[in-house]
């Protein structure tokens, strides 16, 4: 028998056999609606899924590799991440948990930091944080911009991220500019010409921090509409710090997700649940900032579809670990284990309107992870403990 090292060089049919307990979210091939199937296998061709099934059934391959009992996932889709940064605000995160009033630090401190970073510093950032969230898991990632807040530092942005994966996300709009302070409008002017007209060719998404102190609805409706005639899908961070317009607006442009939905009306709720905007929940945040979490019970309980993602950025949420905030989201936000793997998993693939990844089925990008344990529930379970083992990505071990 092949190790899975060796499985991971050889470019070749393998088989992951003796699964105790497989999550492939398709349930047509299992139990539930995780799709579960116990003692499975799964077999890789290249960078997709060829086969899922009991392990007594698997089908000829020239690799195998023993999973011996543990359990396996689909690789984690962060569709939510800040990771083009430099600097550190440890100051005013410790200020905060010291119950302490912080005044000088905030967003503001990164933009400084990130304009006099290199490309090469930045990149050498970016691609940390990428690894630091593939050990734990994460095989998809989107990255977003707006520590920049010129044109050539959101583009610079941009185009590193755009070296580290493909879902790229524009948010010159995420606060107004330090030197647009008093003229907020002039900066919007900026952000929905010369700079999206720079930065476009480098994204896929285009967003919005839709809240008081950000941008208000009108504002943010300029932003997100001038993305799409630019060819950009929305995405909106709304209703974080309080009630307001934002996910209306994402529902009403078709936005392929709102984030944070912490506060949110009845109205607001109805508008997600018939409508195809997924509800991304970022639990690292509330953690990290002592705030109340959203409510996820409420919003599946209606029919809304829910990712979740660690927000992994310096201020409010310098957290990486989708198991963390799986844990969080049991816990403190009314999911069951089995709707906080799926949310992190084809939840995020919905965020991001991916069809091949967030499943192990036929066909699917062959993304996974296997823990040291025997059944995903210990991902909440065991809360703060490494128990992603081994991740292939694309069908490679990583």
């Amino acid at each position: 028998m092949t190790t899975a090292t060796d499985a991971a060089a050889t470019p070749a049919t393998t088989a992951i056999t003796h699964i105790a307990g497989l999550v492939t979210n398709d349930p047509s091939l299992g139990e539930g609606p995780l799709g579960l199937i116990q003692d499975a296998a799964v077999v890789i061709d290249g960078d997709r899924i060829a086969w899922v099934g009991e392990t007594s059934k698997a089908p000829a391959t020239d690799n195998r590799v023993d999973a011996a009992g543990r359990a396996a996932i689909p690789g984690f889709v962060d569709s939510h991440s800040h990771v083009v940064f430099a600097g550190d605000r440890t100051e005013e995160f410790n200020a905060r948990m010291s119950g302490r009033p912080y005044s000088a630090g905030g967003i503001r401190t990164t933009v400084a930091a990130t304009r006099a970073a290199s490309n090469n510093e930045l990149n050498a950032n970016v691609a940390r944080y990428v690894m630091e969230t593939l050990r734990q898991g994460t095989t998809t990632l989107e990255i977003k911009s707006g520590y920049g807040l010129t044109s050539e530092d959101e583009a610079r942005a941009l185009s590193i991220a755009a070296a580290h994966t493909d879902e790229v996300t524009f948010l010159g709009a995420h606060v107004v500019a330090p030197e647009f302070a008093d003229d907020p409008a002039a900066y919007v002017d900026l952000v929905t010409g010369p700079m999206l007209d720079m930065c476009a060719p480098y994204a896929r998404w285009v967003d919005v921090f839709c809240e008081k102190g950000a941008f208000d609805g009108d504002q943010a409706r300029a932003v997100l509409t001038a993305g799409q005639r630019h060819g950009l899908i929305p995405r909106v961070h709304a209703n974080q710090l309080s009630h307001g317009p934002g996910v209306q607006l994402a529902v009403e442009l078709g936005a392929a997700s709102a984030d944070h939905c912490t506060y949110l009306t009845d109205e607001d709720i109805d508008a997600l649940a018939h409508s195809d905007t997924v509800a991304t929940l970022l639990p690292g945040c509330e953690f990290s900032t002592r705030s109340p979490y959203p409510d996820a019970r409420r919003l599946l309980d209606a029919g809304v579809t829910v990712a979740l993602s660690p927000d992994c950025n310096p201020g409010s949420s310098f957290t990486s670990s989708m198991p963390f905030c799986i844990a969080l989201a049991v816990r403190d936000m009314g999911m069951t284990p089995d709707e906080a793997v799926w949310a992190a998993t084809e939840g995020g693939a919905r965020a991001l309107r991916r069809t091949d990844v967030g499943r192990i089925a036929p066909g699917a990008r062959a993304d996974l992870a296997l823990l040291d344990a025997p059944s995903h529930v210990h991902l909440a379970y065991r809360p703060g403990v490494p128990l992603v083992s081994a991740v292939w990505r694309g069908g490679t071990l990583v």
